[in-house]
């Protein structure tokens, strides 16, 4: 049975219920103690097509005004319908509402409903990593200066202003998403935190946590390869797993999670992400464990080993 130490811990929470059941939902993550809390970034998802979904900007900036600790951020936005130069705008001012405790998860998107609902035909994967690579570059430095002008391929910007920028200096973080030696590259350049979901199996079915160290660990070794092609240490960048689809069992008991998390953290990760319990699929799961492993962690660090007060 492995054991962890010093791996942070997030969650994961859906943008799929009123706010008024939501905000009980944000408040009670950071009553647990967890380090940091997401959301997806989505115009639909999967089977939430046709049920409510609501939109993840004003959601953080909403979660931002009823918590105080937590760090927030999207898991993860993507140029798929967004243009750099508003999407800046608005992150700048959700790191302001938050007091400075907004990280932007950030990747290339994919071919679902995000694609497709603002044009015919999605982008070809090559099409979307030319995309992905301007879209990151351009957004660093929007945040980062105060004025910019960018004429590319795929984006412009004329005399962009960003009065008064970020709280975090020189801007708030990049989480970036990437699975291939080109996004793992931007990660490395632009990152303060790399995103993976882990491995997938042949048949496109999640893995248990057995399966998914072979695959996961040659991700690390991918990264730090990154890592070394662009001159950065890569000691100096975080390694965020989110274990919502392709890794299963992490959260099946509190056993289950202290091995899991201990395998994990012996491999690199630096941060761990699980999904809110939900009461049906996807991501049922009962919150009565979530919470002790919350107390759990809570302990490990010196907190209270007390239950926090549900919501």
């Amino acid at each position: 049975m492995r054991d962890f130490h010093l791996v942070r811990f997030g969650v994961l929470i859906l943008p799929a219920e009123s706010w008024g059941e939501q905000s009980q939902t944000w408040r009670y993550a950071e009553a647990l103690g967890f380090d940091h809390a997401w959301t997806f970034d989505h115009l639909a998802w999967r089977s939430f097509r046709d049920s409510p979904w609501f939109g993840a900007v004003p959601t953080l900036a909403a979660a931002a005004a009823v918590t105080s600790k937590i760090r927030l951020g999207t898991l993860v936005a993507s140029p798929n319908f967004r243009h750099p130069v508003p999407f800046a705008r608005e992150l700048m001012t959700l790191d302001h509402i938050s007091a400075g405790r907004f990280t932007l998860g950030i990747g290339a998107g994919g071919s679902g409903f995000d694609a497709t609902t603002t044009r015919r035909e999605p982008w070809s994967r090559r099409e979307r990593a030319d995309r992905f690579e301007e879209f990151v570059t351009l957004l660093d430095e929007l945040l980062t200066e105060p004025v910019t002008t960018h004429d590319g391929r795929h984006y412009q910007a004329f005399g962009a202003r960003m009065h008064p920028g970020c709280v975090q200096r020189p801007r708030l973080p990049f989480a970036v998403a990437a699975g291939g030696p080109r996004g793992m590259r931007l990660a490395a350049r632009f990152g303060s935190t790399w995103v993976t979901e882990g491995p997938l199996a042949p048949d496109g079915s999640a893995l248990g946590v057995a399966g998914a160290l072979p695959g996961l660990a040659a991700e690390m070794e991918r990264i730090d390869a990154a890592c070394a092609e662009v001159g950065r240490d890569p000691a100096t960048l975080g390694r965020l797993l989110y274990v919502g689809t392709r890794i299963s069992g992490v959260t099946a008991s509190p056993e289950a999670f202290r091995d899991a998390t201990g395998r994990f953290e012996e491999l690199g990760v630096t941060d761990l992400v699980v999904h809110w319990p939900r009461p049906v699929a996807p991501f049922a799961g009962d919150l009565g464990t979530l919470e002790l492993i919350a107390a759990e962690v809570r302990a490990r660090r010196g907190g209270s080993e007390g239950k926090a007060e549900s919501p």
